[in-house]
């Protein structure tokens, strides 16, 4: 399948693999990106610049593809050391960046100068267009289905997609609630060029996270989501576990009073035991309602062509069936 997506990033399959905290690591964007669509390896996740150069050589080791960074720019305490993580990138050879958060716009120059190609992460058609207008190549727009941070406007893909059809002039890819050969068909449809997916590389056999991790997104279905911290304006989707209902009883009894600090026992620190030792309750997780279509556990080779295999069956009989 040809799209603007993948003649942009020299890619065989419309599929990315979205930047997860202390998921993105070298094994999985290698698996996606070996299967034809494009893997991300996670920029923060890895302590420092020099730590994610080691990654980022892990990955080329592992792949001959193309593969993606993930770089999010957040407001912080004490902020990461950007210059560095961007040196790395550049200097390890990565073709294509993901940026996420805030406005990207400090690094653009150093990363187009370098040939890589930008895709910025937006939640709402007025921030794609702002991307679109400092000069990112794409952008991926996330609907308030995806796990992670849906940012305070509440749309679906349903419409989030046609409207970013209606504004933008470079190619997009659709986020959130992307599982199957169904999401891919349908993105496309509503002005896509292709799909982002996070949750569901989680449930991979490549996925470097606990087996604990992989069965509570079996077991869960769309049902099985929450969205916490919406009092302090950095809302995020995740897992329905003991530590999300903590914190939701906090935020009810705190109310407009609530403030970062008292929340720090279910959101800092956590994703290591998390996601590396499995302790699944101990702290909140970002995942997407997509989980309640995810019901196994493949390669990502095998989830890659299937989804291709059924979405060319999708377009070719069923759709097509539907006008003769």
């Amino acid at each position: 399948m040809k799209t603007r997506i993948t003649e942009l990033f020299g890619i065989e399959h419309p599929i990315m693999q979205g930047g997860m905290h202390y998921v993105g690591f070298a094994e999985l964007a290698a698996a996606v990106s070996n299967a034809g669509g494009i893997g991300t390896i996670t920029g923060l996740t890895q302590k420092t610049p020099a730590d994610l150069a080691n990654e980022i050589a892990r990955c080329k080791d592992m792949t001959d593809k193309p593969f993606a960074v993930n770089l999010t720019f957040l407001p912080t305490v004490k902020s990461p050391d950007y210059p560095g993580y961007v040196k790395a990138i550049i200097e390890g050879g990565v073709k294509v960046v993901e940026t996420a958060g805030r406005n990207p716009q400090e690094v653009l120059p150093y990363l187009k100068d370098a040939g890589i190609k930008v895709i910025h992460k937006c939640t709402s058609v007025r921030h794609a267009l702002k991307a679109q207008s400092i000069g990112c190549d794409a952008v991926s727009v996330d609907g308030f289905e995806c796990g992670g941070h849906p940012g305070e406007d509440d749309i679906p893909n349903m419409i989030l997609l046609p409207r970013a059809q209606e504004e933008l002039e470079i190619p997009f890819l659709a986020s959130g609630g992307m599982a199957d050969a169904r999401s891919l068909v349908a993105s496309l449809a509503m002005g896509a060029d292709g799909i982002n997916m996070g949750t569901r590389f989680m449930a991979t056999k490549e996925a470097p996270i606990h087996d604990n991790v992989k069965q509570a997104i079996l077991n869960a279905t769309e049902l099985d989501t929450r969205l916490v911290m919406r009092p302090l304006r950095n809302t995020e989707r995740v897992m329905y576990n003991d530590a999300t209902q903590k914190l939701l009883d906090k935020e009810e009894a705190l109310g407009d009073k609530i403030k970062f600090e008292d929340i720090i026992e279910e959101v800092v620190g956590v994703y290591p035991k998390i996601m590396k030792e499995g302790k699944t309750d101990i702290g909140v997780w970002s995942c997407g309602m997509v989980v309640g279509l995810i019901n196994d556990i493949p390669t990502c080779k095998e989830l890659v062509d299937r989804i291709m295999n059924d979405a060319n069956d999708l377009i070719k009989k069923r759709l097509a069936g539907l006008l003769s």
